[in-house]
């Protein structure tokens, strides 16, 4: 494999400039602008206040991926900023639980890792896509911790097109040679893609409300490439994710 050079963009130039991401100003637009052409991904752009590490601070993690349930953070004792914090965490559940989707508040110390195979890994630290059988789209928020990362789809190719990758996968596959994209589509390595030399992935930064677009039969456009970030050294993830 290439070895893959990674030239991240920031924050100054990023969301407004690039056609992969549209930028909106209310949670409104954000759950009613349609995807078209290439922006595959829609930014609530915010400057949050409130202090959302207090929140982590008090929160126990009880496994490596703890779900905070809105009585959590209400029994919490927290200082003014503290509460900031809370009530913008509050209202965004809120907000997403009215426009009808089941939004999951984590505690994340890290996810499980997928290290079955050398040459493809499935776990979410792998840029990869979403699929669901239902009209859906994946809504995230980064309130503390590293943050995830997109790719344009013209700067990745899944892994299975590529030739050493995908004849591997073959000699793995123990089944009908006409049943093999399916092998592929049940083990999930279709939805896994490897940058090309020179990619350039965009974090997306902590407190904006993101909406990627989920691969389903129903979508006009190309699912939006993402990946989990590898976790800071000894600092949890607050993450809001549906």
């Amino acid at each position: 494999m290439k070895q893959i050079v990674l030239k991240y963009c920031t924050m100054s130039n990023t969301f407004s400039d690039n056609s992969q991401i549209g930028v909106v100003a209310t949670f409104s637009e954000l759950v009613h602008t349609n995807f078209k052409g290439e922006m595959n991904a829609l930014c609530w752009h915010r400057n949050l206040d409130g202090d959302f590490k207090e929140i982590v601070a008090k929160l126990s993690l009880k496994e490596n991926i703890t779900e905070v349930s809105p009585k959590d953070l209400i029994e919490l004792q927290l200082s003014e900023k503290g509460n900031i914090a809370r009530e913008i965490i509050l209202n965004d559940l809120q907000l997403l639980a009215d426009f009808g989707a089941s939004p999951s508040l984590n505690l994340l110390k890290c996810y499980e890792r997928d290290d079955e195979f050398d040459f493809i890994s499935t776990d979410v630290y792998s840029f990869h896509v979403d699929r669901s059988p239902i009209a859906t789209d994946t809504f995230l928020c980064t309130y503390h911790g590293a943050a995830s990362d997109i790719v344009a789809n013209a700067q990745a190719e899944q892994k299975i097109l590529i030739p050493e990758i995908r004849a591997k996968l073959k000699e793995l596959h123990d089944g009908a040679e006409e049943d093999f994209e399916d092998f592929l589509k049940e083990n999930y390595f279709d939805l896994h893609y490897q940058l090309h030399q020179n990619a350039e992935p965009i974090n997306l930064g902590l407190g904006h409300l993101w909406r990627l677009a989920v691969d389903h039969p129903k979508q006009e456009v190309m699912p939006c490439i993402h990946r989990a970030p590898v976790e800071n050294e000894g600092e949890y993830r607050l993450l809001l994710i549906c």
